[in-house]
């Protein structure tokens, strides 16, 4: 068994070979659509090592959307912290938020993760919400910032990251699985009118 071990990890491709591959199939065909058989074929590694590192397909799913959001969670974290005003850069979270087009690699991975929540544990909810609290904790600061700064109306930062999240999402979602009547463009359009009505300080003549 330990020796098995051994040879799984040394034969094993780099594990972000393993899940840019994951992510591709997802992407295209769905969970659904991949099979470890399938995977293994296209990272030169059997079923029976990927089920060593992964588990389940739903281990490696969730795997693979926590790689996704690393890489996510480094460009917000950049974007957070450039000069200027924080218009701009809520403008350009929402910009990273929103799904680039429809079956968008990051966003289908997402849309496969709600679909199988209803049937996960405690520890993989908690894995999930972590990756939710991030967004969540960094719209916060960011809305606290502009209105520390004058550039927003004073609103409840958390409940206004709440509605806005729940907002970014439904457009996502529609955007993501391809539904018609909206593109990107119209989305994003939508979402500065309703910070331009919600957060605009409301000036005393």
């Amino acid at each position: 068994m330990v020796a098995g071990g051994v040879r799984a990890r040394k034969n094993a491709p780099p594990r972000e070979d393993v899940l840019v591959a994951a992510m591709a199939t997802i992407a295209e065909r769905g969970l659904d659509g991949l099979t470890m058989a399938g995977l293994g074929r296209q990272v030169g590694m059997s079923s029976g090592h990927l089920l060593y590192y992964f588990r389940s397909k739903d281990e490696l799913l969730l795997q693979t959307l926590e790689w996704s959001e690393a890489a996510l969670g480094g460009e917000r974290r950049a974007l957070l912290s450039r000069r200027g005003p924080v218009r701009d850069r809520l403008t350009a979270y929402v910009d990273l938020y929103v799904p680039q087009y429809a079956r968008d690699p990051h966003w289908t991975l997402w849309l496969e993760v709600w679909n199988r929540s209803q049937n996960a544990g405690p520890e993989e909810r908690d894995r999930q919400a972590a990756i939710e609290g991030a967004w969540h904790r960094d719209l916060v600061a960011l809305l606290a910032e502009g209105i520390s700064r004058g550039e927003f109306r004073p609103v409840d930062a958390d409940r206004f990251a709440a509605r806005t999240r729940a907002l970014l999402d439904g457009f996502s979602i529609q955007l993501a699985v391809g539904l018609p009547g909206l593109d990107r463009r119209q989305i994003l359009d939508h979402v500065q009118e309703f910070f331009a009505e919600a957060l605009t300080p409301v000036t005393v003549s």
